[in-house]
């Protein structure tokens, strides 16, 4: 039996300044370096066979460094932008909260977690789930099938994305999903 494990990257600098990150490289905060090791200690009984991630800092960093502390450094680690998190658009780098003064909290939490709502330039869900579900099937559920212990180590919205698809969650429903910083989600595959 394989197991699938996906992990929320860590604190990144721009989450601790309450902005929209999306595909702007930003890397970890000096809180999210230091609760590395906190989440490593939860997988220190996991068998790693293979990691997931995308190019971005924050989630380079975090895989780096929790591999670092499980004394894993030669576990295979494969790159891909289809594990990035959403494209925020126009709103990349703008405060969360002063979006919400002048768009309304209401439309801003669509434009977050709905299915099909994207913010202005941006990708919704909808979108991130195309990219991200079919890198999941075309490669790491291949992996799975094959019996390997799997690590996505990856943002917000691409594990939300693949969350959708494991779970079955509904259009309707996925806007209550929420995976903390160092959130780590397992699976088990016959």
């Amino acid at each position: 039996m394989a197991k699938l494990i996906l992990l929320r990257h860590l604190q990144s600098q721009w989450n601790l300044e309450n902005r929209f990150t999306g595909w702007t490289d930003v890397p970890l905060s000096k809180e999210g370096i230091e609760n590395a090791k906190e989440i490593a200690d939860k997988l220190v009984d996991a068998k790693i066979d293979k990691v997931y991630t995308s190019p971005l800092a924050r989630n380079r960093e975090t895989t780096s460094l929790i591999l670092g502390y499980l004394s894993k450094k030669n576990v295979p680690i494969v790159i891909n932008k289809a594990l990035d998190e959403r494209n925020y658009g126009k709103l990349q780098g703008l405060n969360k909260d002063e979006v919400k003064k002048k768009y309304g909290e209401e439309r801003v939490k669509l434009w977050r977690r709905s299915w099909d709502q994207a913010p202005p330039g941006g990708e919704s869900l909808k979108d991130v789930y195309e990219r991200a579900v079919s890198f999941f099937k075309e490669y790491i559920e291949k992996d799975l099938e094959l019996g390997k212990d799997i690590l996505v180590v990856a943002s917000h919205n691409s594990l939300r994305a693949l969350v959708k698809y494991i779970e079955k969650i509904s259009d309707s429903d996925i806007i209550n999903l929420e995976i903390p910083y160092g959130g780590i989600l397992e699976y088990e595959y016959e």
